[in-house]
């Protein structure tokens, strides 16, 4: 019977299930507006910044001082009996080296944005940023510039940021965090400027961060004729001509007089050229990717003879008449993962041909005197081989210095010239079977 209190209960589960379903509504709604709600985000990350210095401050600031400490390991390069010591980017460590088991720094040529030399009786050629720099250095306590070839290096490494060689260059970059306060909503954890990584606790904003990264033998003359460099290097005289490796450039100036030189010729050669050495009429240029064999019998225009690919790594090289020593390293710069000496075949140089390969730790640098043949071999320090046989350099190993670092060398005159993180160190090997420490010179890192 529909009774009125049977209507009554009736309505009252309809008004019950109507407040349930406004209830379940609001509960809907109050959610929906939570995931709206904004809330304030707080974002810090760090990046470099650029620091410009105009061309004139960096001309104006060459000077010559006292003997400073070497503070970095940079290219080495003798001339007669004193060593140039180029410490990246900040200048020149000059040492009378007349007693090598006593050498005496004499002075510090501050020369900006500096990373390779070379030197032609009294003048010294050195980088500047986007310079070339001549100094005469016939009376080393009063050096002077005698030229400049002002802007001849193009390919300065700006990391990307513009550079006008008549305006300024970047010579320094300064990390800067910045904080930012911005509206998100409430369930969405990103970065404004869309990156995800971060580094104790603050934001690296990857796409302002900068790269960084910063030269073989030869018989130097004396007087008038030009000193020798390490296999690392990027500068290196031949006759009367200065060539240098510029970016993917080989570059050429006339220095025929000393003290003025006259930018020649200059050409594209490779991307990752990266060490050059002269042989006779020839260069052996090294690069991340193979060894390029230049002839100079034209010595303004350099014609390309032939290259010796081999898998991508570090490549500094070092010549005899018949054979080139070529090591390869993996790397951050070099990539690869190859470790290894590699002995070429040269008595074709249109067609160098791999003979033999050693496997190495990590080598650097090397130099050849005769048939004792030294590798910079990294933190397993300075090897010395007798390269006589060829086929069999890892059997006949004279010396092995395991605790020092070895980055690059000079032989001459049974004479060693080291340079490695750890120092400047000196060797007598006039026997090889019994290679004598002479003298060392501390680098004192930076903290």
């Amino acid at each position: 019977m529909d009774t009125l209190e049977n209507r009554l209960q009736k309505r009252m589960h309809v008004s019950l299930y109507a407040l349930l379903f406004l209830t379940i509504l609001l509960a809907i709604s109050v959610l929906l507006e939570s995931c709206t709600d904004k809330c304030e985000i707080k974002s810090q990350y760090v990046y470099l910044e650029p620091v410009y210095t105009t061309v004139d401050e960096l001309r104006a600031s060459i000077n010559l001082s006292a003997p400073e400490p070497i503070k970095a390991v940079g290219k080495i390069y003798l001339k007669d009996n004193f060593l140039f010591v180029n410490e990246p980017g900040k200048g020149i460590h000059i040492i009378d080296n007349h007693d090598p088991a006593h050498p005496k720094p004499k002075s510090f040529l501050k020369i900006p944005g500096t990373y390779d030399m070379a030197v032609k009786g009294n003048v010294l050629y050195a980088d500047s940023y986007v310079d070339l720099v001549a100094f005469n250095i016939s009376d080393i306590n009063t050096i002077k510039e005698t030229g400049r070839l002002e802007g001849v290096f193009k390919n300065y490494r700006s990391f990307g940021m513009p550079t006008d060689v008549n305006c300024c260059v970047v010579t320094d970059w300064t990390q800067k965090q910045v904080v930012e306060l911005y509206e998100s909503d409430c369930d969405v954890n990103m970065q404004p400027w869309g990156g995800v990584y971060y580094e104790d606790g603050i934001a690296v904003r990857m796409d302002m961060v900068a790269s960084f990264s910063s030269k073989a033998a030869v018989t130097p003359g004396s007087g008038s004729g030009p000193g020798v460099g390490g296999s690392l290097a990027r500068f290196t005289i031949s006759g009367d001509y200065l060539y240098m490796l510029d970016g993917s450039d080989l570059q050429v100036a006339d220095i025929t007089n000393n003290n003025n030189p006259v930018a020649k010729g200059r050409s594209v050669l490779a991307w990752d050229i990266e060490t050059i050495f002269p042989y006779k009429n020839n260069l052996f240029i090294g690069s991340a990717s193979g060894m390029h064999i230049m002839d100079i019998s034209s010595p303004e225009t350099p014609v390309k003879l032939s290259t010796y690919a081999h898998v991508r790594s570090c490549d500094p090289v070092v010549v005899d008449d018949n054979y080139a020593y070529v090591t390869l390293r993996s790397g951050n710069m070099c990539q690869g993962n190859n470790n290894q000496l590699e002995v070429i075949d040269i008595k074709d140089l249109s067609s160098p041909t791999l003979l033999k390969a050693y496997p190495m730790t990590n080598p650097h640098g090397l130099g050849i005197d005769n048939t004792t043949l030294f590798v910079c071999d990294g933190d397993d320090g300075l090897k010395a081989f007798n390269a006589s046989d060829i086929n069999a350099i890892d059997k006949n190993l004279l010396a092995h210095y395991k605790y020092i670092n070895a980055t690059d060398v000079i032989p001459h005159n049974n004479t060693l010239i080291m340079i490695g993180e750890d120092g400047l160190f000196q060797y007598d090997y006039t026997s090889p079977t019994s290679i004598k420490l002479l003298s060392t010179i501390a680098i004192q890192h930076e903290n």
